[in-house]
């Protein structure tokens, strides 16, 4: 049991047991503000085009606020993933086949909901040659090609460590090539168990060194699994040691009973504490906070990294 459950959980995951019950602090109650005529306009524009946004599956807290500044998120390569990470909300499962002309149509949304800037995700996908490289790549290309005031970062899985497939995304050269870390190296194998700490580290410090100047490097930290805070600021120096220069760090929800246990609720203090020392190690920008997600706010996360400025027409 030492291999597989956090040192010091006080709570463990029992799969089919029901979710053991605790009231969320109130820095965690979010009110849902009234939908803008541009969430509404969005919300329109998504009924009618068959893709799937990240906001919307995760049911993200932060929607409103995002599609307001026409910010969205976007998964491509299905809805299952080859990999199995105890966190997340996507299923686990043999992918659909491979639809080459998502990339056209996630542009096509991307241009008609008239975007700022897109994050672009996907799931895993061990099954094909690249990992699914091209898919990131082309969804790149397709949207500057369509909209080309439009930032865009693409969140990338680790294609099997596959250097040949991380430089087919490399070279489409997104403003923001981000691969996220999640959790504290003791944890690591844990909770993302398909995944490598330092495997994870040698792809952001291969990104930074193979992309331009004008392209920046991000990851994420999701707390509440078992870390401690000395842990999590380890983690933050490895990653400013490889040279990432944009850090989110959020709470973890744990979604079902099915899901990892959830250990701890943190602090807003502590986030705080974290956005200040990511500021004296020298990331470009840290958002951190409870409700942080890895693409809130992500087009003012690029502006401070200096690498995107939003289209002079676009609302403030």
């Amino acid at each position: 049991m030492s291999s597989i459950v956090p040192e010091g959980a006080t709570r463990l995951t029992v799969v089919g047991a029901p979710q053991i019950a605790e009231r969320k602090p109130k820095w965690l109650k979010h009110d849902v503000p009234l939908a803008g005529p541009a969430y509404r306009e969005l919300k329109g524009v998504m009924r009618g085009l068959s893709l799937n946004t990240v906001c919307e599956q995760a049911a993200c807290p932060n929607i409103h606020e995002c599609w307001e500044n026409r910010e969205a998120s976007f998964l491509i390569g299905g809805n299952e993933c080859t990999r199995n990470c105890g966190f997340c909300q996507i299923a686990t499962g043999k992918p659909a086949a491979y639809d080459t002309d998502e990339p056209r149509r996630v542009a096509e949304a991307v241009e008609a909901m008239g975007l700022n800037f897109a994050v672009v995700t996907g799931v895993a996908r061990d099954d094909l040659a690249d990992g699914g490289a091209w898919l990131f790549a082309e969804t790149c290309r397709q949207i500057k090609l369509r909209l080309p005031g439009c930032g865009v970062e693409l969140l990338i899985p680790d294609f099997a460590r596959s250097q040949e497939a991380l430089q087919v995304v490399l070279d489409a050269e997104p403003d923001v090539l981000s691969h996220n870390l999640e959790t504290v190296r003791r944890l690591f194998r844990h909770i993302r168990p398909a995944f490598r700490y330092d495997d994870t580290l040698a792809l952001l410090e291969r990104a930074r060194a193979g992309l331009p100047a004008h392209c920046a490097t991000k990851s994420n930290l999701i707390l509440g699994m078992g870390e401690n805070q000395d842990e999590v600021i380890a983690a933050m120096r490895d990653l400013r040691a490889v040279g990432t220069q944009i850090l989110t760090i959020g709470q973890y929800l744990q979604p079902t009973h099915n899901h990892l246990a959830l250990q701890r609720y943190v602090e807003p203090s502590e986030f705080a504490h974290y956005a200040q020392v990511g500021r004296e190690l020298g990331f470009d920008h840290v958002e951190s906070g409870p409700l942080v997600r890895s693409s809130y706010r992500a087009g003012t996360q690029a502006q401070n990294a200096g690498v995107w400025t939003k289209p002079v027409h676009a609302p403030v």
